[in-house]
């Protein structure tokens, strides 16, 4: 049983990890220092039952085709913001911890981050320099993008029980490097959300356009009071796909943050602001020149009793 964080607020918490096949002496979620591409080589146990005992509350789920546990758990009794752990078991098995990050019920802002380019350096516009780093290399010898874990931080300081999610169209087989790069680099401790990379019906990877749209969707509805804070990079999908939600929930984004991957202009260096159905849109080439523009965003941002 390998665990994933999740995140809960009132009644209901998202309980995320997976199950694989591997030898009884053996821990996958433990393992450090290997190259990415050993990351991929695992056998899933897909239709596998799965207790969950999270507040007091348990709860029996099933694997996905992938071993995949998403579940929405109905909470008897809301747990207080902060960090709270699910034990994760299946027959014959010890249970596993998984964090979840319990925001709070009252309105406030939190930061939905992208990894990629964003808060680590890859290179995606360079498909063969990104694939290295990804198959090469490990959390350790990752390059942060500056400024970007204080940004984060900045979002959501002086809220209690910040919503606070890294959305990665990289697979589940990454989690721990990313958890570990995340920590190390001291960026706000949240949710980690990423993706199955295997075959579908219809295609031979999965859509991580869609991924990260149905992901946006799913955070609005589970976490109806926090007002985000979207920060992304123009590399890829990011600013379309943001500005969309600010097209049709402008009332749930309260700004967009893009890292400009190859900054185009001496402009760059003091970034720049638009907005898009009234959501600020900034741009700059990291999160140092973001910083100034998040903080004045936020501080115009229009308060309710």
């Amino acid at each position: 049983m390998i665990p994933y964080s999740g995140y809960a607020s009132g009644d209901h918490a998202r309980v995320l990890g997976r199950v694989v096949l591997a030898p009884a002496s053996v821990n996958p979620a433990a393992r450090r220092g290997i190259s990415g591409w050993r990351r991929l080589l695992t056998l899933e146990s897909p239709g596998t039952e799965v207790s969950i005992k999270l507040g007091g509350t348990t709860t029996a789920v099933t694997s996905d085709e992938a071993g995949i546990i998403d579940a929405r758990v109905t909470l008897d009794a809301a747990l207080e913001p902060g960090t709270a752990t699910a034990l994760l078991s299946s027959e014959g098995r010890d249970q596993a911890p998984a964090e979840v990050h319990v925001v709070s019920p009252e309105p406030s802002t939190g930061v939905v981050c992208d990894i990629d380019d964003t808060a680590w350096v890859t290179g995606m516009s360079h498909p063969a320099r990104a694939a290295w780093r990804t198959l090469r290399g490990s959390s350790s010898t990752r390059r942060m993008v500056p400024g970007m874990a204080r940004l984060i931080h900045t979002a959501v300081e002086d809220q209690n029980g910040p919503g606070v999610v890294y959305l990665s169209n990289g697979p589940w087989n990454f989690v721990g490097p990313v958890t570990r790069f995340l920590e190390r680099k001291g960026f706000p401790a949240g949710a980690v959300l990423m993706t199955d990379w295997g075959i579908t019906p219809h295609r031979l990877f999965r859509d991580g356009q869609e991924h990260k749209s149905s992901s946006l969707a799913r955070l609005l509805e589970d976490l109806p009071n926090v007002t985000w804070v979207l920060v992304g990079d123009d590399g890829e999908h990011d600013p379309a796909l943001y500005q969309d939600l600010a097209e049709t929930h402008p009332d749930r984004v309260a700004a967009i943050a893009l890292r400009k991957v190859q900054p185009s202009g001496s402009t760059e260096e003091n970034g720049s602001s638009e907005t898009v159905n009234g959501v600020p849109v900034l741009r700059g080439s990291d999160g140092d020149v973001l910083l100034p523009l998040l903080r004045q965003a936020l501080r115009d941002q229009p308060t309710t009793d």
